[in-house]
């Protein structure tokens, strides 16, 4: 039996989201703050029977903020599960639990959490008459927590990610229509409270390693203490009896010692001399700790590990972070080797983000050999080394939408054939777009590496800071990767960022031609009828699919950088690319010729002599404030993050403005008009489109004017 699918109603970060699972390991990945944690809250709120019984008693916090108003809603945490198995008392079990009524033996069952009004107040709602407002207030208004209550259910065929499905079952307070049944059959069945599927299953849930030795200190959450009671128990009492002789003949020994018995006397008397005897203790003696009863000798052992190759062992505080880690991730294991060999009828084993402190190999090493027979294992991770070795077919993506948290699942819909290529793409560094709040995808290093300089120079700030990811192909087949950007799958906003190629020279063979010009005209032309092609096709790919953009260098990156008014940027690394004096006054002349075919085919050629790479770090020293970003860069920037916000708005232009005081303006009015419009801009008062205009009209020639058209 494994998990199929969770969904979630107004749970915490989660309006209404749905997780599909398979059967084996599964990912969930996000960023920090996308709702891991909760996901895995929720799992356990339905199958871990260490969860606190206080836990299911939620609480307002739990209620999705985006929701508005809490009273009168309900929180769905629901379940699916597949391949149930055929033994008679798991039957049992979901036939009165879980199942759906049926003949044959179930296959899929269902185990949901409902929160919700208690029977009075819902039964208010149901008699509501239609589209009364006041009254349903009059009885939302002074609902508190303490009237809402926690049913567990089972048998349910409703998808309450539907949102028809809630209004019927729950309500619809818009319109203020209220089901008059107050346990619709969709719901399913309640679960009796003696039946409970926790009790039945082997689960395992590993937190995020945050502390591990305090971990360690805390009995209730000590992993060794853990599997030392469950061993204690097994083992034969009698062979208790001369170790627990030994330990009673050690105290008494060590109680016995000349000066810990003066000591003793002399706390009693000091007690006696400053309380007096009516409030001394009736008696006080000073001996060893160690219990000689069997179990609480047993539980009293302490791990100790040597981490070199010396031969001292130390205690778990002093160890490496993430050597301490590594020994609490294999004792939870162990717990669950231990759990699972009690033949269970489904194994779980949840991971909450393994990565913390361990080194890149251990993770994915980790991720690789972590299987056991029978049993789910279900990850979170933000760490792009497990993303790199985990299935594309079972992950899921978490990620913010609006107010609210999404889920998506990148390979949905998706062939075999696709996705077997997404995940051939998927190394460690593409991993990172699984992450990523927007994406460009650029095709070589050149882009790679100067775009995000040219974007932190110009604005300020970086392609992290706003939230982009930028990720190398290293080829131009960008469907291989952006398929997965599309409504039924990632819906997160991608832009390719790719070279058309078109000639710098007329393609054309005339007469007089050499075989040199003839050979690099037929280049050229091949070049320009691949970049045409390579167009066409990615218009095609991209049509009806919102999520993805495509945008363009007319020729290439380097040329079209030229192009856009960076020829001065390019005459700074000539002399890093030439040693004969000649050769780099011809380089500056064709770089500052305003013919294409002069100084495109000289950036070309100092790009090829350097090879592109090398190039590019060579003319990301030569970035600075004043380089202008090519159109089609910006384009792809303003579709990748169309909304910067207010924040970053003002500081950009704050940066500006600073750079433009720094190279010694001289109209003083303009600058101090400008940093009022700034602030009032930052304080709501001021829309972007006057802070636009009074930026072009106060500095006209600035490069960051470039960057404002885009948006």
């Amino acid at each position: 039996m494994h998990i199929s699918k969770l969904s979630l109603v107004n749970y915490r970060n989660f309006a209404n989201a749905k997780l599909l699972f398979q059967k084996g390991i599964n990912t969930i990945l996000g960023e920090n703050g996308s709702g891991k944690t909760n996901v895995f809250r929720a799992i356990r709120l339905l199958l871990d029977d260490n969860m606190i019984r206080a836990a299911h008693r939620l609480e307002e916090m739990d209620f999705h903020r985006g929701l508005g108003p809490w009273r009168g809603h309900w929180i769905i945490i629901s379940l699916e599960f597949q391949n149930v198995s055929s033994d008679e008392a798991i039957q049992s079990l979901f036939l009165h639990g879980t199942g759906a009524i049926q003949d044959d033996p179930l296959e899929k069952a269902t185990y949901t959490l409902i929160f919700r009004p208690r029977l009075d107040v819902r039964t208010k709602l149901s008699k509501l008459p239609h589209g009364n407002k006041i009254a349903l207030a009059e009885i939302l208004d002074p609902l508190r927590i303490e009237d809402y209550e926690t049913v567990f259910m089972g048998r349910s065929p409703a998808d309450f990610n539907d949102p028809a499905v809630y209004k019927d079952v729950v309500g619809d307070f818009e319109n203020v229509i209220f089901n008059k049944e107050l346990d619709p059959p969709q719901l399913g069945s309640r679960i009796p409270a003696q039946l409970s599927i926790s009790k039945e299953i082997s689960f395992t849930f590993v937190q995020a390693l945050r502390d591990v030795v305090a971990e360690f200190h805390n009995n209730r959450t000590n992993p060794l203490l853990t599997l030392l009671k469950n061993k204690s128990g097994e083992i034969d009492p009698d062979l208790f009896v001369p170790i627990a002789k030994q330990v009673k003949d050690l105290n008494d020994s060590i109680e016995a010692l000349k000066d810990v018995k003066a000591i003793r006397t002399d706390i009693a008397e000091t007690i006696k001399d400053a309380a007096g005897e009516a409030y001394s203790p009736r008696s006080l003696s000073i001996r060893s700790d160690l219990s000689d009863e069997a179990d609480k000798l047993f539980q009293s052992l302490k791990l100790f590990v040597g981490e070199s190759e010396e031969s001292y062992e130390g205690g778990i505080s002093e160890l490496s972070l993430g050597g301490a880690n590594l020994i609490f991730l294999t004792l939870k294991l162990l717990e669950f080797k231990y759990q699972k060999a009690k033949q269970s009828f489904a194994n779980f084993l949840l991971i909450e983000e393994p990565e913390a402190h361990i080194h890149t190999h251990i993770q994915k090493t980790l991720f690789d050999r972590l299987s056991y027979a029978d049993t789910q294992i279900i990850y979170s991770t933000h760490s792009v080394h497990i993303s790199e070795v985990s299935s594309v077919e079972r992950m899921n993506i978490l990620g913010r939408e609006g107010g609210t948290c999404a889920v998506f699942q990148p390979a949905t819909n998706l062939n075999s054939v696709e996705i077997a290529t997404i995940q051939r793409y998927l190394d460690a560094v593409r991993s990172n777009l699984l992450f990523a709040r927007s994406v460009l995808l650029v095709e070589g290093d050149a882009e790679e590496l100067l775009v995000p300089i040219i974007i932190k120079k110009v604005l300020g700030i970086s392609l992290d800071e706003l939230g982009v990811s930028l990720i190398n192909i290293r080829s131009t087949g960008f469907q291989n990767v952006a398929m997965m950007f599309h409504q039924e799958r990632i819906r997160k906003r991608c832009a390719i960022l790719t070279d058309l190629d078109t000639s710098i020279v007329d393609v054309t063979p005339a007469p007089g031609d050499g075989k040199a010009l003839l050979s690099y005209k037929e280049k050229c032309a091949g070049s320009q009828k691949s970049g045409a092609e390579r167009k066409a096709i990615l218009e095609a790919f991209q049509s009806g699919n919102n999520w993805l953009s495509c945008h363009y260098a007319t020729h290439t990156f380097e040329v079209d950088f030229v192009a856009s008014g960076n020829s001065e940027k390019v005459v700074a690394v000539v002399p890093m690319v030439y040693k004969d004096a000649d050769t780099i006054k011809k380089a500056e002349e064709d770089l500052k010729s305003n013919d294409v075919a002069r100084f495109g085919r000289r950036v070309l050629t100092m790009a090829s002599n350097k090879g592109k790479g090398w190039f590019a770090l060579l003319l990301g020293n030569a970035i600075d404030h004043q380089t202008v970003v090519p159109k089609y860069i910006l384009e792809a920037l303003a579709f990748a993050n169309p909304e910067l916000g207010r924040e970053v708005w003002f500081n950009v232009l704050r940066h500006r403005l600073r750079l433009i005081k720094l190279a010694g303006a001289t109209d003083q009015n303009a600058m101090r008009s400008f940093a009022q419009h700034l602030i009032a801009y930052r304080s709501g008062n001021v829309s972007f489109v006057d802070l636009r205009s009074e930026m072009y009209k106060a500095f006209p020639e600035d490069r960051i004017n470039g960057v404002l058209q885009a948006y």
